[in-house]
């Protein structure tokens, strides 16, 4: 074993290209590189309370069950992680571990944590209590999915000394790093992990982080306090103990108009999801815009690949080329977003551009559709065997662009004869729903700064939501979990991306960029590599 205390295989130089290609990109216009916001070069000051209106709440407060960007931006301040990773190079760097050692299969990481640390209940960070949160995350359930997606494969957690955890995998696990970085791998205290799932989505969990939650009113507001004492931070953080900031405040403000214009009127310092009708009124003065492309998987249709008419490959097919992107990305998305070009947005490690199998094609979708049997009504919609083609669409309000997207999507669909209804569904519905199997289609995205996201959504040996029938594809993804050789990674990575997309289980749109109104008088709020915030540097004044 070999101890890399900052693990810089070949693959991160690749990431390193990938994110900062992200960054240069997003930078026109507004600040866009995430190194801060605010105008002035003042001196950094303690003290204040910062309110950020967001346009969702996912009725969860836990940090290993949410998944949804509006209430990551809060939950993410109260839990510190093992590991790290720095937004313009990829590397993982330390955290809670100060060093880990990876065996040369990748099958096993052990972790040296620092001492010191203590839970806000004021219990002791030890290897027993990170074994405690890696031995519950299986059990957490529908809302935990991505958090078991990341320990999928694990042999056992075992207390090496008080300070030192080993995490063993059976097949080699080449993404575990990473997930480290995550907040869904977020370190909750003993207490906490003892609670239900239902328990700790509703009143929160005991974290090691710079903020402690005081208040949670579900589809209100999530408070935060200063964590007093605080002394263990990331290593990329600039301040060390304490944060600036007393307070946080996140309110559930859905209308994207509505809370344009609170900041703009200085009722709150920060907004999410910035849409294109609110970016006009917002430049100039004293807001600025920040906007970082997403990792991950894009903005798109999961299709139920169960449906009856969506077990046909060529109605998948035929729905994946009616789509105008372009048009999409143009018409309703913040300046600077990109259509899908993969299943992966650019900024993804090992991401394929596969945009002619993606170009709009409404002649070859027709083409399909014919082709399937599914022939052309009076009202211009298909019908076979007496039955109509239709689609029903599940939706969550946690971005404000997800309906007007869906409904020009409904447009074009429409245009080839397909017929679709939008369904929209509370946050808290979702991930039920997907489990269920009860839908045809559903608009989402998921964020991760690693392809391995990939497996955790495709895979029929994991949660497989979209219903895809085993074969070459899962494969491609075991097997890029597998290698620790980057070049090979890479090339699966691809396989797998073009099986996603050439079988279209999943109807890529637009790449999700992250776009946030600051005022100018808040510094130094910054993107972290999953183009989430971490606001421990953030100040006011």
């Amino acid at each position: 074993m070999t101890t890399l205390p900052d693990f810089r295989p070949s693959r991160w130089a690749a990431l390193t290209a990938l994110v900062t290609t992200s960054v240069l990109l997003t930078a026109c216009g507004s600040s866009g590189d995430g190194s801060g916001s605010g105008s002035g070069s003042g001196r950094a000051k303690s003290g204040g309370t910062l309110t950020f209106a967001v346009g969702s709440d996912a009725g969860c407060v836990d940090p290993q069950q949410v998944a949804s960007n509006d209430t990551i931006y809060s939950v993410r301040q109260i839990v510190d992680s093992l590991t790290d990773q720095d937004p313009k190079t990829g590397k993982i760097v330390p955290w809670l571990a100060k060093s880990w050692d990876i065996s040369s299969d990748t099958t096993t990481f052990t972790f040296h944590l620092r001492s010191g640390v203590t839970f806000s209940d004021g219990s002791k960070l030890t290897a027993q209590v990170v074994k405690d949160n890696f031995d519950a995350v299986p059990k957490l359930g529908a809302l935990g999915t991505l958090a078991e997606g990341y320990l999928s494969g694990v042999k056992s957690t075992t207390v090496v000394d008080p300070l030192t955890v080993k995490v063993t995998f059976k097949e080699p696990n080449a993404q575990f790093l990473q997930a480290t970085s995550t907040h869904s791998l977020g370190i909750e205290s003993s207490a906490s992990v003892r609670k239900t799932p239902q328990q700790k989505c509703s009143d929160g969990v005991t974290g090691s982080g710079p903020f402690v939650l005081k208040q949670y009113v579900q589809n209100q507001s999530i408070t935060l306090a200063k964590r007093g004492g605080y002394a263990w931070g990331s290593s990329l953080w600039r301040k060390k103990g304490e944060a600036y900031l007393d307070k946080l405040v996140f309110k559930v403000v859905p209308e994207a108009g509505v809370r344009a214009g609170s900041l703009q009127s200085g009722q709150v310092d920060a907004i999410s999801s910035v849409g294109r009708a609110n970016e006009a009124a917002l430049k100039g003065g004293q807001v600025t815009l920040r906007r970082r492309a997403n990792p991950g998987i894009v903005f798109g249709l999961g299709l139920n690949s169960s449906r009856p008419a969506l077990k046909d490959a060529r109605v998948r097919q035929a729905i994946l080329s009616a789509i105008d992107r372009q048009q999409i990305a143009d018409t309703v998305f913040p300046t600077g977003t990109k259509a899908a070009t993969s299943v992966l947005a650019h900024t993804t490690p090992d991401y394929t551009n596969l945009a002619p199998d993606l170009a709009f094609d409404a002649a070859k979708a027709k083409s399909l559709l014919d082709e399937a049997g599914w022939n052309t009504g009076s009202d211009g919609i298909r019908t076979k065997n007496g039955k109509k083609l239709s689609l029903t669409i599940n939706w969550i309000p946690n971005s404000a662009t997800n309906q007007p997207a869906l409904e020009l999507l409904q447009q074009q669909l429409k245009a080839v004869g397909v017929a679709v209804t939008l369904k929209q569904l509370q946050v808290t519905q979702l991930a039920p729903t997907l489990q269920s199997g009860d839908y045809d289609a559903a608009w989402a995205n998921i964020t991760r700064a690693d392809p391995d996201i990939l497996r955790s959504s495709f895979s029929t040996k994991l949660a497989n939501f979209y219903r895809v029938p085993a074969g070459s594809l899962d494969a491609a993804l075991s097997a890029q979990a597998a290698t620790t050789d980057p070049a090979k990674r890479d090339q699966l990575v691809g396989r797998a991306q073009q099986l996603i997309v050439r079988s279209a289980y999943y109807t890529p749109v637009v790449e999700l960029q992250t776009q946030l109104g600051v005022s100018k008088k808040v510094h130094d709020l910054n993107f972290d590599a999953s183009s989430r915030i971490q606001l421990h540097d953030t100040w006011i004044g």
